[in-house]
């Protein structure tokens, strides 16, 4: 998910107590999504209670958060709103690929395949009995939430701007290109991650990114990054074909703009001027 503009960035290993009593906004259904596909058994099948109801998400935030709190680092989650209407598409084609995926798990029980856990990990689903769950354990916990208007990444970018938290945490690449001063990634991920296909784990750490000295380092203004990512493609728009990171910040260093690329490219894309303002 997100948009694919990893490789161009540089970062600053950093330690939990660097954060202690700093607030951090947290992209709340980006770590849902995290919970959700990696709490699980061997199988894939995901941590349940005695009536079935999913609780990976549940055992996630308990023992993660409980981890954080001893660092005395504030948090705040955002869950998302109501997504923007040239959305659509980018979440009917997530739904059909989990669908998909649902089905690929199930023939793989039963066939014993070892794969189960893979196809299980990519039917990750959110219901709003998930979320109304979470919301609820972070009540308890003492975890203040908001719900953003639209995007969650927009919207933790949006205070990080404001000064109202010293930074902005998600996996994703987005937060940056909505404006996020400072990203904190890994936040929410425990001590290991397993390699994908691989039987290798690899010691995860907090990872903060400063988007005006990336700028600065890149050559390039926040709306050129804006631009880089529209040809890579984003949430909203697939992007253009055969271009990734590295080719669309040449482009745009080149060029200057979104508009001068296409126009040299024979492309277009729809409802760029909607997508690039948003």
């Amino acid at each position: 998910m997100g948009v694919d503009i990893g490789p161009l960035f540089e970062y600053e290993v950093i330690g939990f107590e660097e954060l202690s009593y700093r607030c951090v906004a947290i992209d709340a259904y980006n770590t849902l999504y995290q919970f959700l596909s990696i709490i699980r058994q061997r199988d894939g099948t995901p941590l349940m209670d005695s009536s079935g109801r999913i609780t990976s998400h549940l055992s996630g935030l308990l023992y993660r958060l409980s981890n954080l709190f001893e660092y005395d680092i504030d948090m705040v989650f955002v869950f998302d709103g109501t997504p923007p209407s040239f959305k659509s598409r980018t979440i009917h084609s997530r739904r059909k690929a989990r669908e998909e995926a649902h089905e690929q798990w199930q023939k793989a029980l039963e066939t014993g395949d070892e794969e189960a856990y893979i196809y299980a990990q990519r039917a990750t689903t959110i219901t709003g009995d998930i979320v109304q769950d979470a919301q609820k354990l972070l009540t308890l916990m003492g975890v203040p939430y908001i719900q953003a208007p639209s995007e969650g990444e927009a919207q933790i970018a949006h205070m990080a701007q404001k000064g109202e938290v010293d930074y902005a945490a998600s996996q994703d690449y987005d937060t940056l290109v909505f404006g996020a001063p400072n990203v904190i990634r890994n936040l929410t991920i425990t001590g290991k991650r397993k390699l994908p296909r691989k039987r290798i784990y690899v010691d995860v750490k907090p990872e903060l990114i400063f988007l005006e000295k990336e700028l600065v380092r890149l050559g390039i203004t926040h709306e050129q990054l804006v631009d880089i990512s529209l040809l890579v493609g984003t949430d909203f728009n697939s992007g253009i074909k055969g271009i990734g990171p590295k080719k669309a910040l040449a482009w745009i260093k080149k060029e200057g703009d979104i508009y001068r690329v296409l126009e040299k490219l024979g492309e277009d894309i729809p409802m760029l001027e909607d997508i690039r303002e948003f």
